[in-house]
């Protein structure tokens, strides 16, 4: 259910807050922030402004990428990482961050100088930029609050299982997103991302598997994302849009998937892509 929170939920209340009032929107982030163990705002900061904006890049000359959660940044050459290996470091990156949750209470979870990235992803506008960190602040205090909640109830449950199932769904959410984009041509718009279109899947998650067609129009309703796969079809084939035969989440079961297709380092629209 945290992995679902995650990707489906969250991800879609990240691109579409549901309410017109900010008040409500602001209650529910704080909501889903208890269920998903970090800030929905903060998780919104690096999804739409970091994910969105970089597209699962390579490495650049400086030797890392731009988008934090890249299946290349942590790679040992121009390729994917290892499956392994991406887990690995995601998950140390986000034990980091929740352990930070519990260093900021010395500031009131504020937001610090030194968290760089939500400093630079937030936005400019003096008004909106209080807005945003504001919104952090309490989603770490919720969160916060839901842990000493559980560790009034029963401090063993709240370490042998509460624990171990956030490093669980953590683990499924980078699994999800690596297989999301693993054998993908990041250079390419029309094919920087792997589409599912299984039927059951699709009407259990809103969607979720028209990956590609959400980063070519990720403001777009999911209920209209298979129209945007009819209008886009000819572009995703000339520059060769990888579709996957099972989820994301599954994506190991992929077999003939490759990480490096020949596709993706030709210019797109060759038609040898296909």
């Amino acid at each position: 259910m945290m992995t679902y929170s995650v990707i489906i939920v969250s991800h879609l209340f990240s691109h579409q807050p549901w309410f017109v009032s900010s008040r409500h929107n602001a209650v529910m982030s704080l909501i889903n922030s208890a269920n998903i163990a970090q800030s929905v705002q903060a998780y919104r900061l690096t999804h739409v402004r970091n994910h969105h904006r970089y597209n699962n890049d390579r490495k650049g000359e400086d030797g890392t990428t731009r988008d934090v959660t890249s299946t290349f940044r942590y790679s040992r050459d121009d390729g994917h990482a290892p499956l392994w290996r991406y887990l690995f470091f995601s998950l140390a990156e986000s034990a980091r961050e929740f352990l930070g949750t519990f260093a900021a209470l010395r500031r009131g979870c504020r937001v610090g100088a030194d968290e760089t990235l939500l400093q630079e992803l937030a936005t400019r506008n003096p008004e909106r930029r209080r807005a945003e960190l504001r919104q952090i602040q309490a989603d770490r205090l919720a969160h916060l609050a839901l842990l000493g909640l559980l560790a009034v109830l029963s401090w063993q449950w709240l370490l042998i299982c509460y624990l171990p199932a956030i490093a669980v769904a953590f683990t499924l959410v980078n699994v999800q997103n690596y297989y999301r984009h693993y054998g993908a041509h990041p250079e390419s718009r029309y094919a920087n991302s792997v589409s599912h279109y299984g039927r059951l899947y699709n009407w259990l998650t809103f969607n979720d598997g028209y990956h590609q067609e959400h980063h070519l129009r990720p403001t777009t309703h999911w209920s209209q994302l298979p129209r945007v796969a009819e209008q886009y079809g000819a572009s995703f084939r000339e520059d060769g849009h990888v579709v996957s035969p099972v989820p994301a989440v599954a994506g190991f079961l992929d077999i003939r998937r490759e990480g490096l297709p020949s596709a993706a380092k030709r210019t797109p629209g060759d038609p040898e892509a296909c």
